[in-house]
């Protein structure tokens, strides 16, 4: 084995190695999920040569200068103070979605007008109207990190595969016999999976356009899918109450979760496959191990429906957001609540990490949204303006610029 190059990842920490092997080049990463500002370098960079035969005592420093950049970066836009830079009235019918590109330097918005649009961050522009659904574009995500490519999912029963540079429709999936309401690409951008009211999922090739399978099992509407890290297994939540996890080349199912006593809001993997979180109508998040299906926590405290959960980049912490108007945030090794977010006069539907880990973004029918601390859960900033609920927001992966969608039919770029 020769090692051809180091490359960055900012996050989560680490670095990826490309090295030949009996004539291939292939790639695989060293993992720093503990990586902090005040890690020492040196006893690190100790531990990576003896874990990583790779890296020989002549690499010692270049790894040396990635580990204090992967340090840098986690300094970075960790305060960032954002101030409203561009309110888009962006549909003449309500929005449904909206969503960024890795760098943030576009976002799409989905429409009861049947169209998706494509916007340019920076200027506001509209680059591109994405025309051809037949019905509510409901469900919509780039395929990131590439972000060449936009999947629409419809109240038409249609998924559809668009150019983010031309706005051209690349091809149309059919298959469901009802709304499409969510969907989401593999991590290596071969495969789109939709999730539908007609209780299957399927898998589509994006190269050919074909259907690869169909997930079938669930006895209600499939309302949340993801992919883990890998790509090798996708989890789907029902509202009847299961979530199930499926092998991607497959389509077998690998085993179905039971616990909940209500709908289920939100499915999806940490970063390192190990554990599945999942968000219920019953109030409750639990978190299982990925790798046998077992219930290993049940985290309690809210008093009304969750309406939204997530991790942090390392999978070290986990947030959930309900109805009750309040968020907490969990320590994913002892499962014990570590702060409560306080402050919304409404119910939170959104909740996400920035890609440090630090602060947290809450959307809320309050009509407002709310950047937190994570450690602390005090407020740091309310970001104000929207005159109705606000249903989607998110960060971009460098964690500087937030993009808001509300029910007044505007979406907002703070930063």
């Amino acid at each position: 084995m020769k090692l051809k190059s180091l490359l960055l990842r900012y996050y989560p920490p680490g670095i990826m190695l490309e090295y030949e092997k009996s004539g291939e080049l292939k790639t695989r990463s060293i993992d720093l999920l503990e990586l902090s500002p005040s890690t020492d370098v040196s006893a690190l960079v100790e531990e990576i040569k003896r874990a990583e035969p790779l890296i020989t005592a002549s690499r010692t420093e270049q790894v040396s200068l990635l580990v204090q950049r992967l340090q840098e970066k986690l300094r970075e836009n960790s305060n960032h103070s954002f101030y409203l830079f561009k309110v888009l009235r962006a549909h003449i019918l309500p929005l449904t979605n909206v969503a960024l590109n890795k760098s943030g330097s576009c976002f799409i918005t989905g429409s009861y007008d049947r169209t998706c649009k494509l916007w340019d961050t920076a200027s506001g522009e509209e680059l591109h109207t994405l025309e051809g659904h037949r019905n509510v574009v409901y469900a919509i995500a780039f395929n990131n990190p590439y972000g060449d490519k936009i999947a629409t999912g419809s109240f038409d029963k249609t998924c559809k595969l668009w150019s983010a540079e031309t706005g051209k429709c690349y091809h149309t999936f059919r298959g469901h016999t009802a709304e499409i309401v969510c969907l989401s690409f593999n991590p290596q951008s071969t495969l789109v999976a939709t999730g539908s009211m007609d209780t299957t999922a399927k898998l589509w090739n994006i190269e050919n356009g074909e259907e690869m399978c169909t997930l079938t099992g669930h006895l209600a509407e499939i309302i949340s899918l993801a992919f883990d890290t890998s790509g090798n297994r996708i989890i789907t939540g029902s509202f009847d109450h299961t979530v199930s996890v499926w092998d991607a080349s497959t389509g077998r199912k690998v085993f179905t979760l039971i616990g909940h006593c209500a709908e289920i809001s939100s499915a999806l993997f940490s970063w390192d496959c190990s554990l599945i979180l999942t968000g219920s109508m019953d109030k409750t998040c639990m978190l299982w191990d990925a790798t046998n299906g077992k219930c290993v926590a049940t985290l309690t405290g809210h008093d009304d429906e969750i309406l939204d959960s997530c991790f942090d980049y390392t999978g070290k912490l986990i947030a959930t957001a309900s109805a009750d108007g309040t968020a907490r945030v969990y320590c994913a090794a002892t499962r014990k609540c570590i702060t409560k977010l306080e402050g919304h006069e409404g119910e939170i539907s959104k909740i996400s990490f920035n890609p440090q880990g630090n602060r947290l973004l809450t959307g809320s029918s309050d009509k407002t949204a709310r950047i937190w601390d994570a450690q602390t859960g005090q407020c740091l900033q309310v970001l104000e303006g929207h005159t109705d609920e606000i249903f989607s927001c998110a960060f971009n992966y460098k964690g500087n610029i937030v993009i808001t969608g509300s029910k007044d039919n505007t979406c907002r770029i703070w930063r």
